[in-house]
């Protein structure tokens, strides 16, 4: 019989949650829904450019939604959930990385982007990590902002049960998820005791700078994925938690 992990899980509150949910019910965890994003929309749509980089699958979305095209543009997709989204569109993705990171993508465009117009369409919360490494390699750089990340209204049930010692896991999507899970935290007075409570739990990140952002406020994170996708974070941090939960 294997052991029980109550996992928190901080995804945006739509299919993503859900889906999030499933998996890591069926890898034997405890799901703890506490979603830490909304998309707010801003309708803003990308500038003409020669090549246009989007970074995830809402970006996709609400661009497929309003009627947007890339036309003639290089189509660049930060990994395969946005790529993916976008051939759903019915668009041609011209380019991948082999790692799924703003700086893995500066580091796949960077050869060919020398006096080329870039734009970069994308949340608010977007790392200054692919502008400044675009604009490094000679590009001609413009961020649109497609849509803001808040915190929803009533989030936090997860701190609460970091702080009691309720939790087995918690994965991190992004610096995001771990900056609004404080804020909830500090909102119900109980940062402190979470973050301990975290500390007992085995804590997943996403990616690296996700790592950073835990790390740079005390949380231990145990878990980095070899590829950054929820699949893989949810895999290794069960697994982690509960080595016998295939069993």
């Amino acid at each position: 019989m294997s052991q029980q992990v109550r996992a928190a899980v901080f995804r945006p509150d739509d299919e993503r949650i859900d889906a999030a949910v499933e998996l890591l019910d069926s890898l034997g965890a405890t799901p703890i829904a506490d979603p830490m994003l909304v998309v707010e929309p801003t309708d803003a749509t990308p500038e003409p450019a020669e090549y246009v980089v989007l970074t995830s699958k809402t970006g996709v979305e609400l661009l497929a939604e309003a009627g947007w095209e890339p036309g003639e543009a290089v189509l660049c997709c930060i990994g395969p959930a946005t790529a993916g989204a976008a051939r759903e569109a019915g668009w041609t993705v011209d380019r991948v990385p082999d790692e799924y990171t703003s700086s893995g993508l500066v580091e796949h465009l960077a050869p060919d982007v020398s006096g080329a117009t870039v734009e970069v369409a994308r949340s608010d919360h977007g790392s200054d990590v692919l502008l400044d490494g675009l604009r490094d390699a000679g590009a001609d750089v413009h961020e649109t902002v497609l849509y803001r990340l808040v915190r929803p209204e009533g989030s936090g049930e997860s701190a609460v049960m970091a702080a009691d010692g309720d939790l087995e896991a918690a994965l991190f999507t992004s610096s995001l998820t771990v900056e609004h899970f404080l804020d909830a935290a500090e909102e119900r007075g109980i940062r402190e005791e979470a973050i301990a409570g975290l500390n007992a739990a085995v804590v997943g990140a996403i990616g690296s700078p996700t790592r950073e952002t835990a790390e740079s406020h005390g949380i231990d994170v145990d878990v980095v994925p070899d590829e950054a996708t929820f699949e893989a974070l949810a895999c290794d941090v069960v697994e982690t938690a509960a080595p016998t939960y295939h069993e």
